[in-house]
C-alpha cells in the first residue's frame, strides 16, 4: 500500500465518521423529546386515577361493571340522575354515594343468586358528578375546531386535585394572563368566598398554602 492509498483511506474514514455522527446527534435529540414526552404523560396519568379508593360514584359518572367470565353481564352504564344503575338479572342498584369498591361488593352479593362466586370490577371511565371549572386568561391545546384558542370550562374534579394541577389541565395562559393575581371562588355556608393564588410564587414552592385541594364547584379565575 503506497503513501496516496493511505492518504485517501484516512480522509474516507473520516467523512464516514462525520456522517455517523450527524445521524446520531437527531437521534439523541429525538430520545430527549421521547423523555420528555413520556414524563408528561405520566404526569397526566398520576391526575387520571379515577379509581380512588375513597372517589364516591355520583350522578352522571359512567361506570365501567367487569364480571369475570360473565360477558353477558359486563358492560359499560351511565349512572342515572337518581344515582341508580341498571344491570342484567339485578335490575336497578344504587350507585352514587359508594365507592367502586363498596359498589363491586354489592353487585357481587347480588349475583350470588344467579352464578356461583361471582368476581366483579367496578371501575369509573369518566367522573362527570364533580366538576370544577377554570375561566379567564386560559388556552388548552388540542383536537379543538380551527381558531378555538381560549379553553375555559369545566373540567373533571380528579380525586386529591388542587389548583396547580387544574390550571395544567388548561394548558397553559395567553399573554395577558395575571399570573399572580389568580383567585378561585368558592361557595362555604351559602356565601361565596375569594381565595387567592399566586401562580408564580405556587410553581416556585412559596406560599404551598394558597395551592388548595379544590371542591366540586370552584371557579379558577384567571384575569
Amino acid at each position: 500500500m503506497n503513501f496516496s492509498t493511505v492518504l485517501v483511506m484516512a480522509a474516507w474514514l473520516a467523512f464516514a465518521f462525520g456522517q455517523t455522527q450527524e445521524a446520531q446527534e437527531p437521534a439523541a435529540t429525538e430520545t430527549a423529546a421521547q423523555k420528555t414526552e413520556t414524563s408528561a404523560k405520566s404526569s397526566t396519568a398520576s391526575l387520571g386515577t379515577l379509581n380512588d379508593a375513597e372517589y364516591k360514584i355520583g350522578p352522571q359518572d359512567v361506570l365501567r361493571i367487569d364480571v369475570w367470565k360473565e360477558a353477558e353481564v359486563s358492560r359499560a352504564v351511565p349512572v342515572r340522575p337518581d344515582g341508580k344503575i341498571s344491570l342484567p338479572l339485578l335490575n336497578d342498584v344504587q350507585a352514587a354515594g359508594l365507592t367502586p369498591m363498596q359498589l363491586s361488593t354489592v353487585i357481587a352479593d347480588g349475583l350470588k343468586k344467579f352464578m356461583n362466586d361471582p368476581q366483579v370490577t367496578v371501575s369509573v371511565s369518566e367522573i362527570n358528578s364533580r366538576r370544577i371549572y377554570v375561566t379567564g386568561e386560559v388556552t388548552r391545546a388540542g383536537a379543538f375546531p380551527p381558531g378555538e384558542v381560549t379553553r375555559a370550562g369545566a373540567f373533571p374534579l380528579l380525586p386529591n386535585m388542587t389548583v396547580l394541577q387544574a390550571l395544567s389541565s388548561s394548558g397553559g395562559f395567553t399573554q395577558f394572563a395575571k399570573l399572580k393575581n389568580i383567585y378561585v371562588l368558592r361557595i362555604e355556608d351559602g356565601k361565596q368566598v375569594k381565595l387567592p393564588f399566586n401562580y408564580k410564587d405556587a410553581v416556585n414552592g412559596k406560599r404551598p398554602d394558597q395551592n388548595v385541594l379544590l371542591q366540586s364547584g370552584d371557579v379558577i379565575v384567571v384575569p
